[in-house]
């Protein structure tokens, strides 16, 4: 039933688990950031501190199961369980069970102001749509169950040697979804967010309201009206869309007419923000008044920690990209100056990288990577993954969740949270 493990002074348990309670417990252990091993240690401690055992467990099917507990633990256990008359199967999945109820899932945080994230390029075709999508799929996705993860905690110091797609030093591990209400806005009025998801773009007419309509003052009704679900149940109710309307190619005229148009969109978006702990608008690739207004959106707000919300600039590794940055870059800071606002930039994604490309794609890499400020969150290999996903008009970590852009996708969501 067991063996000793002398290099850690652990000994090496071998019993048997039902296959949903283990699941509860890798779950659940994650959740609270602490090794299995240290869960089932508490876990038994509980149990034999107990007058008397509790109600039995359903074990049938139980499957093999080991880990490490301090050493004469299971000894103790076993008597423990002798003395009641429990199998041991029985006394570990009690306590177990004991552990998980003493341990309750940790209770999202809610801030006071959703984050706002502002996924922007002057530059089309970069792939802020498909950042946009995975991001807040990867925002949404279910905090009970665990999905694999690229993990980074300062992704641009570990990109010295440019790797690919197939070369990425990082490991992958299981995590919890961050299960965060997420809203998508749908900015550009190419509608390719809607389009990519499946969903109805809203029709430019003199009756139905949209987006433009009420950042002008022209609507009447509830944008809130205008919203809707992505339905996946691993995003559970928490993935919502604001579609997109071909009358934003209009918004910028439209917006010299109006008062403070700077705060446009924060006034149209308003009534929405409690329902989100996340919005995510997806721009036009403009430099134009409807810009200034997502960047304006973007600002540190005075109560507001630094880094929560801003600007998150989607780029490729080619030379284009790199002009089309420095004119975005330099509107932010002519708002920012000339508005006297706090704007903090969430990164640099380096989108569609392939080092199969050879000099041009690996020396522009090492360029954005050299940029430190702001620098570079995440390195998303041109795979088919996300191309198959738009055919089908499905969301990235729906048609492929254990993917490498899906992975990627999960490593951006927690590297900026």
């Amino acid at each position: 039933m067991s063996s000793q493990d002398t290099a850690n002074d652990r000994e090496k348990i071998v019993s048997k688990l039902p296959t949903w309670l283990r699941q509860d417990l890798k779950v659940r252990a994650a959740q609270h950031g602490i090794e299995i091993q240290t869960a089932v240690e508490q876990g038994i401690d509980a149990w034999n501190a107990l007058a008397s055992a509790p109600g039995n467990i359903d074990t049938s099917g139980a499957a093999s199961f080991s880990t490490f507990l301090p050493e004469g633990q299971w000894d103790t256990f076993r008597q423990t369980a002798a003395d009641r008359q429990t199998s041991l199967i029985q006394g570990l999945a009690q306590s177990v069970q004991l552990w998980l109820e003493k341990n309750p899932a940790p209770t999202m945080q809610r801030t006071k102001h959703p984050r706002r994230r502002i996924v922007c390029n002057q530059k089309g075709g970069v792939g802020k749509t498909a950042v946009t999508a995975g991001l807040g799929a990867a925002l949404a996705e279910d905090h009970d169950a665990l999905h694999p993860v690229r993990i980074s905690k300062h992704l641009a110091a570990q990109l010295t040697d440019t790797p690919g797609p197939d070369d990425n030093p990082l490991e992958v591990e299981d995590l919890p979804g961050l299960g965060r209400r997420v809203l998508l806005v749908d900015f550009d009025p190419q509608r390719h967010l809607t389009k990519q998801l499946g969903q109805d773009e809203i029709p430019m007419d003199g009756e139905t309201e949209s987006l433009s309509k009420h950042m002008t003052g022209q609507a009447k009704g509830s944008l809130r009206d205008l919203v809707v679900t992505i339905t996946d149940e691993r995003y559970g109710d928490r993935l919502d869309l604001l579609p997109g309307c071909q009358d934003g190619f209009l918004l910028d005229v439209a917006l010299s007419q109006v008062r403070f148009r700077e705060a446009a969109l924060e006034r149209a978006l308003a009534p929405l923000e409690p329902f989100y702990d996340e919005i995510i608008v997806d721009c036009p690739p403009s430099l134009g008044l409807s810009m200034d207004t997502a960047i304006y959106y973007g600002r540190r707000r005075e109560d507001e920690p630094p880094g929560n919300s801003g600007p998150l600039i989607v780029v490729q590794a080619e030379d284009s990209s790199a002009d089309a940055y420095d004119l975005l870059v330099t509107q932010i800071e002519d708002l920012r100056d000339d508005m006297g606002i706090e704007i903090d930039y969430l990164g640099i994604v380096v989108n569609l990288y392939d080092p199969r490309r050879g000099f041009i794609a690996t020396s522009s890499l090492e360029a954005w990577v050299a940029i430190k400020d702001p620098r570079v969150v995440a390195v998303i290999g041109d795979l088919t993954d996300q191309r198959k996903a738009v055919r089908l008009k499905q969301p990235l970590l729906s048609f492929a969740p254990r993917g490498e852009q899906s992975v990627t996708m999960r490593a951006l969501a927690r590297e900026i949270s």
